[in-house]
C-alpha cells in the first residue's frame, strides 16, 4: 500500500476512550499501556504484576477465537486443540463465543477471558486496554503468514476501479479493524480523494463473512474485507466465489494474534504457550479449516508484538488513534 496520509481522530469502541491520567504515567514505564500496567523491559506489552496478590491461576481456562465468523463453526474447530491445551496445563478449558472484538476486548480487561486470538487491527487495542500479551500467529510450514485486504464488488457489476465507489454504498466491518475499515478508510481517502459520507455511503457488517455475503446478496456495492476469510468461505461453499470480484488488493498484513492475559502466574502462561506450539496439526480440524487460506496456515509460529504489528500500529498513528481507555 501507498503511504497513509493522517487522517481525523476516529472513535473507538462504544463508551469511547479517554486519556490516562498524568500522574499515573509517572508510576512505572509504560509508553500507550493503560495506568493498569508496566511496561519496564519496553517490548510494549504489559509486564507480569510482581506483586503475588495480583496473579492469578483460574481453575478452568476461557478461550475465544476472534469473532470474524460464525463461532458456532469454529467452536468444533477449535474442540482438538482446546483438549490439547487442557491436556498441557491440566486445567479444564472453556469456549467462549464473543459477538464482538469491543465485547472480546472487556471480556479481557474485566477477567473473564484469559486465551484468546484478537484479529489484526483489534491486537492493539487488547494490548493497551486489556493486558493481552500476543506471542503466535497461524503460517505456513515454510514461516509465510498474512493476510490482504481487498475492495469486493459484485461480479457482474459496473464497479470496475476503485474510483467508481463514489456514490455507492460501501461496507466496512468495524472501527476496529484493520482491514475492515482502518486501513481502507485511510487508502480510500489517501489515495482516491474518496471521503465517507461526503462520496460514498458507509456501512458496518459487524463482520468480514457479513460483508462478503452482502456484497454477493447485493446488499452492498462493494466491501473491505481481509482475503483469508472470502478463501475459507469460498472453500466451503459458505458463498458463491463466481458472485464476487476484487478491484483492489493489500500488501500483506499480520494475521490474528493469539495470546494470553497479563496475569496469569508465569507457570501456567508458559504452559499456555507450550500446547500452542506442541499442538499435533496433523489430521486436525484447525488444520482442515485454515489450509484453506493462502498463504495455507498449518502451524504457530512465534511473534512479538513490537515487530509484527509495527505496520499496524502506523496505521494507527497515520488516522490519531489513540489506545488510551476507561
Amino acid at each position: 500500500m501507498k503511504p497513509i496520509a493522517t487522517l481525523a481522530a476516529i472513535g473507538i469502541l462504544a463508551g469511547g476512550f479517554a486519556a490516562a491520567p498524568a500522574a499515573a504515567q509517572e508510576q512505572c514505564p509504560r509508553g500507550a499501556l493503560d495506568s493498569r500496567f508496566c511496561d519496564r523491559d519496553g517490548d510494549l506489552v504489559a509486564d507480569t504484576p510482581t506483586d503475588e496478590r495480583q496473579l492469578i491461576d483460574p481453575a478452568t481456562l476461557i478461550f475465544a477465537y476472534t469473532p470474524v465468523e460464525d463461532p458456532a463453526v469454529y467452536r468444533s474447530v477449535w474442540q482438538g486443540f482446546m483438549d490439547h491445551l487442557a491436556k498441557v496445563t491440566g486445567k479444564r478449558v472453556q469456549f467462549f463465543s464473543v459477538q464482538s472484538n469491543a465485547a472480546q476486548i472487556e471480556a479481557m480487561r474485566a477477567g473473564r477471558l484469559h486465551i484468546t486470538g484478537f484479529n489484526t487491527g483489534s491486537n492493539p487495542l487488547a494490548v493497551n486496554c486489556a493486558g493481552f500479551v500476543p506471542f503466535a500467529m497461524m503460517a505456513s510450514r515454510a514461516n509465510e503468514f498474512g493476510y490482504n485486504m481487498e475492495f469486493i464488488v459484485q461480479a457482474d457489476g459496473p464497479i470496475q476501479r476503485m474510483e467508481d465507489l463514489r456514490g455507492r454504498t460501501v461496507a466496512f466491518t468495524s472501527q476496529t479493524s484493520n482491514s475492515g475499515f482502518k486501513a481502507p478508510s485511510a487508502l480510500l481517502q489517501q489515495t482516491y480523494g474518496l471521503v465517507a459520507d461526503r462520496d460514498f455511503k458507509p456501512a458496518f457488517s459487524g463482520r468480514h463473512d457479513n460483508s462478503i455475503i452482502g456484497v454477493a446478496n447485493r446488499d452492498y456495492d462493494a466491501a473491505a474485507i481481509a482475503n483469508s476469510v472470502m478463501t475459507r468461505m469460498v472453500a466451503r461453499n459458505a458463498v458463491d466465489g463466481s458472485k464476487i470480484r476484487s478491484i483492489y488488493k493489500s500488501d500483506p498484513f499480520p494475521t490474528t494474534g493469539y495470546g494470553h492475559a497479563y496475569n496469569l502466574r508465569p507457570e501456567l502462561a508458559a504452559k499456555i504457550r507450550e500446547a500452542f506450539f506442541s499442538f499435533p496439526w496433523e489430521g486436525s480440524a484447525l488444520l482442515a479449516e485454515f489450509e484453506k487460506s493462502e498463504p495455507p496456515q498449518e502451524k504457530f509460529m512465534p511473534i512479538t508484538y513490537q515487530e509484527h504489528w509495527k505496520v499496524v500500529r502506523d496505521i494507527d498513528a497515520a488516522m490519531n488513534v489513540s489506545y488510551a481507555c476507561r
